[in-house]
């Protein structure tokens, strides 16, 4: 059975950041402005990401508002990335609905906190398949989980989530959050949502298309077959 909530607060003000992008143009920009706006803000990221929001930071600010995605759910990153944001806490950091009482204990029990943004670009599999010589093998590893799944999960809770997938949209979101007090109403929200589903979408659509030009005949001749 789903919830089908009636009361959400228009507007919510950005406290905690899931942060972890491809594409890190922007990030100069976009981490001291909305430190700027909330000195009290912190920042939750992995990878490439962590280390380059730390550089902006510098050690003072890394030490005050960045923490590591591993040192928050408690789980290290497996080998390659694999598995980074795949986690109960993040998810329910997510999904939960501000005036659901079952929720808000679920949130105390795992000591999690609520994410109020969440910033996310994708693997870049469009500019991976288009490289000449690209194997499959190359298409398949640049194939995005997290990243999707964390967007498509900020995206569905518009109710107090905005998902952030476009670098384009970091100096016009900081000019509303500025006129604002650091807050951001539902109508934002929810217009920020219906871009990251449109992005997420055209993600998978483009893995199908080109998915759909390999001959799965050729496929076992990719790979160094084990038959167990």
């Amino acid at each position: 059975m789903v919830n089908i909530v009636q009361k959400v607060d228009n507007w919510v003000t950005i406290q905690h950041v899931l942060i972890s992008v491809s594409d890190k143009t922007g990030l100069e920009e976009l981490i001291p402005g909305l430190i700027a706006l909330n000195p009290y803000i912190h920042f939750y990221s992995t990878g490439g990401t962590y280390n380059r929001v730390s550089e902006i930071l510098g050690a003072v600010g890394t030490a005050r508002h960045l923490m590591q995605v591993s040192d928050y759910t408690g789980q290290p990153e497996t080998q390659g990335g694999l598995v980074k944001t795949l986690d109960f806490k993040i998810y329910l950091g997510l999904l939960t609905e501000t005036y659901n009482e079952a929720h808000r204990a679920d949130m105390v029990r795992t000591k999690s906190i609520p994410f109020d943004m969440v910033v996310v670009n994708l693997y870049p599999f469009l500019a991976t398949v288009t490289r000449e010589g690209v194997t499959l093998e190359e298409a398949r590893a640049n194939i995005d989980i997290g990243g999707p799944c964390m967007l498509r999960a900020a995206a569905k809770n518009y109710l107090r989530v905005i998902p952030v997938v476009d670098p384009a949209d970091y100096a016009p979101l900081l000019s509303k959050l500025r006129a604002n007090r650091g807050a951001l109403d539902l109508q934002t929200r929810f217009e920020f949502a219906r871009k990251a589903f449109a992005h997420t979408a055209a993600y998978d659509a483009a893995i199908s298309a080109y998915l759909s030009t390999k001959d799965p005949e050729e496929v076992p001749g990719v790979y160094e077959l084990v038959n167990g």
